[in-house]
């Protein structure tokens, strides 16, 4: 997502050290990043508590995070929705959610705050083995689980999905979707989940398929982007259409679909319309914003 010297350093083999957490959490040095209810608490920028803050103390689940460039450790506190403050009343942040705070942080920030909100959805959502529905319990810092009754090791899951940008065989107009959901506000890429025994590429002819009733050529991939709503990897590829005029929605999840000029995205970028467009967190932007500086 982001270059290496950015990204967070996960330090891995601290995962597999039992006192891990307790010596971190004892350490002054070290930052919590609390989530409730995949909502952050922000500022200028995220939020860090120091590990001894007495709002920490009704933390429901712990994980490692990383650790910074100095070496200092960076912890999860995952919370329980309803804790809106601390026992009186001085810290009351504001609270945003991914969409609002991923276009106002630094690339390491960012990558701390994707990588919190999947994790948090994890450890609030597997705490019972899915073979045997048995208690399963958290293990190296917060990154596994073990089945206290059948013994069988669980890890956060990943969801693999392809977000495609259209051009047209000529290259000067973008085929976006309106999706049921959106009731006609907004325009995207087409996107789909994996499905079992697929690869991207098949992934992305099928969907195109489905969704908006063409064939596509000139698969190129262009990056990829953690998507934790509430566990997706989405991969962006631009394509070309083999038949533009075969274009339409499928009536259920597309209910409309339009070819767009590069004068119609710039102005749709600027936010004049014709129609709405993605916001700036989403890799769907990133896809409309290259096609038309292209």
């Amino acid at each position: 997502m982001h270059a290496q010297d950015t990204a967070l350093d996960r330090a891995a083999e601290w995962r597999d050290d039992s006192d891990a957490l307790a010596r971190l959490r004892a350490d002054p040095s070290t930052d919590v990043l609390v989530v409730r209810e995949r909502r952050v608490p922000l500022g200028d920028g995220l939020i860090f508590l120091p590990s001894g803050d007495p709002v920490l103390a009704r933390t429901r689940h712990w994980a490692l995070l990383g650790r910074r460039a100095d070496g200092s450790g960076l912890l999860l506190a995952l919370q329980d929705p309803d804790d809106d403050t601390d026992a009186d009343g001085s810290f009351a942040p504001r609270w945003g959610d991914l969409r609002e705070a991923l276009p106002v942080l630094g690339a390491f920030e960012a990558d701390v705050l994707v990588t919190a909100i999947a994790l948090a959805g994890w450890l609030r959502d597997a705490g019972f083995c899915p073979v045997c529905g048995g208690v399963a319990e958290l293990r190296q810092s917060g990154w596994s689980r073990r089945c206290v009754s059948c013994g069988r090791e669980h890890f956060p899951r990943t969801d693999p999905a392809v977000i495609v940008a259209v051009q047209s065989a000529d290259g000067e107009r973008l085929l976006l979707g309106a999706n049921a959901q959106w009731k006609g506000r907004m325009y995207s890429c087409f996107a789909g989940f994996v499905e079992a025994g697929e690869s991207l590429e098949t992934t992305v002819h099928r969907e195109l398929f489905e969704e908006a009733g063409v064939r596509v050529r000139d698969l190129a991939y262009f990056s990829s982007q953690p998507w934790p709503f509430p566990r997706s990897l989405m991969v962006g590829f631009h394509a070309t259409v083999a038949d533009g005029s075969a274009a339409r929605g499928d009536g259920e999840e597309i209910i409309d679909v339009r070819w767009l000029t590069r004068a119609e995205i710039g102005s749709a970028l600027a936010g004049a319309g014709p129609v709405g467009l993605p916001g700036e967190a989403s890799i769907a932007h990133r896809l409309i914003l290259d096609w038309y500086r292209r």
